[in-house]
């Protein structure tokens, strides 16, 4: 394959310094947390898709909560409910309004649709911004929460598809046993193949199968000028094999996940991360998205991070958790500076409004200024006389 050198090697830089970052934030290093002006500025997705805020909510809260349920159907609920929105706040707000855990006995999707409608009709959006997810009128509703909710209906209470789902021989089974449903394409039915093999429903190697999302794509096309008739695909396996030998090639320091190296989902994400940051770094080269939407700003909330058990990574998690430095506490100085305004309007104010002490502020302040004046008086007659005498000593 002929590779566009420099943008093939920004794919490699990019990941340790985004690994870099990940890293130092969960050591509680004070920000910056890198040197790198556009991933100090834009918003990069972890060089691990498992590390991202919303998959460790979803692992830690929605599959593996010890106070859920562990069959298999509430799991394959669970996790097509959370993923489809793909958002905290939505899951976190149906929990709220059904005043308990979702389960399969008051999963309801009138119900579910009602509760997501008021919440949009206050305001909330309860979509993803990360990707966009198909919005037609497959199941004969208007609203695209509404189609959703009877998709998850027909795969998890009808069809029951989890019995389909635990029967199959691979990865790739799985992906086909997804895609089949409508709303959900290619893309979007690989997210969710990968998911379900988060929990303990499957256990299928995730570099057993791998397709290009549409960001992906636009990646490899600008890292490598000629992939000699390999596919997307096949190009993504490369890069998972291929790894260890390019970081080593551009000594590179790339801190794996514990000792878990990059797998095929996390090279197919880090293509799309390649895409966006080209746009800034090489705005020159041909594209057809020019600009990161996303700004970076720092979340508050520290992620307690925490990986599917059967990775056997997670005693190593909880003890460089337990060794990072105490959080730097920043004064904030915008809010003193905030405070400082006020008090000085308020004081101005009462000043004005009280004829006193606005008197006795006037003569105070005449008071000072003719002392001052007198010292600067005296001051600038010593100079003058102390001038010769030190004049005379040279």
């Amino acid at each position: 394959m002929q590779v566009r050198q420099e943008i093939f090697d920004t794919y490699w830089r990019f990941a340790t310094m985004r690994q870099e970052v990940f890293f130092n934030k969960i050591n509680n290093v004070p920000p910056p947390w890198t040197s790198d002006p556009i991933i100090k500025t834009y918003k990069f997705c972890n060089a691990y898709r498992a590390s991202d805020r919303v998959s460790q909510y979803l692992i830690k809260n929605v599959i593996y909560d010890d106070n859920r349920s562990k069959h298999e159907e509430e799991v394959i609920l669970r996790i097509l409910l959370f993923k489809i929105f793909n958002k905290i706040e939505t899951w976190e707000y149906l929990e709220n309004k059904i005043g308990g855990y979702i389960t399969l006995s008051n999963f309801d999707s009138n119900v579910y649709s009602d509760i997501l409608q008021e919440a949009m009709n206050l305001g909330h959006v309860i979509y993803t911004s990360a990707y966009m997810s198909c919005a037609s009128k497959e199941f004969g509703y208007d609203k695209k929460h509404q189609n959703h909710l009877a998709l998850i209906d027909k795969m998890v209470v009808q069809d029951r598809v989890i019995n389909r789902i635990v029967k199959a021989k691979n990865f790739e089974d799985v992906f086909q046993i997804i895609q089949e449903y409508p709303l959900l394409g290619k893309f979007m039915a690989y997210q969710l193949a990968t998911d379900i093999n988060y929990s303990e429903i499957i256990n299928f190697d995730e570099n057993s199968f791998t397709i290009a999302g549409p960001g992906a794509e636009r990646g490899i096309n600008k890292c490598f000028i000629d992939t000699e008739g390999k596919t997307y695909t096949d190009v993504i396996h490369w890069m998972t094999e291929n790894q260890e030998k390019e970081f080593q090639r551009l000594e590179l320091n790339f801190q794996s996940l514990w000792g878990r190296p990059l797998q095929a989902i996390d090279c197919q994400n880090l293509f799309c991360e390649t895409d966006k940051y080209c746009r800034s770094a090489f705005p020159d080269l041909k594209s057809n998205r020019k600009k990161i939407k996303s700004k970076f700003t720092s979340t508050p909330e520290p992620i307690d991070y925490f990986y599917p058990p059967k990775w056997h990574i997670n005693d190593q998690v909880k003890e460089s958790l337990a060794n990072r430095l105490p959080p730097l506490e920043i004064f904030d100085f915008q809010q003193l500076d905030n405070h400082c305004q006020q008090l000085s309007l308020e004081l101005d104010s009462l000043i004005k409004n009280t004829p006193e002490i606005s008197d006795n502020l006037s003569k105070q302040l005449k008071k000072y200024e003719q002392k001052t004046q007198s010292k600067k008086s005296k001051a600038l007659q010593n100079e003058d006389t102390e001038k010769p005498q030190q004049l005379c000593l040279f």
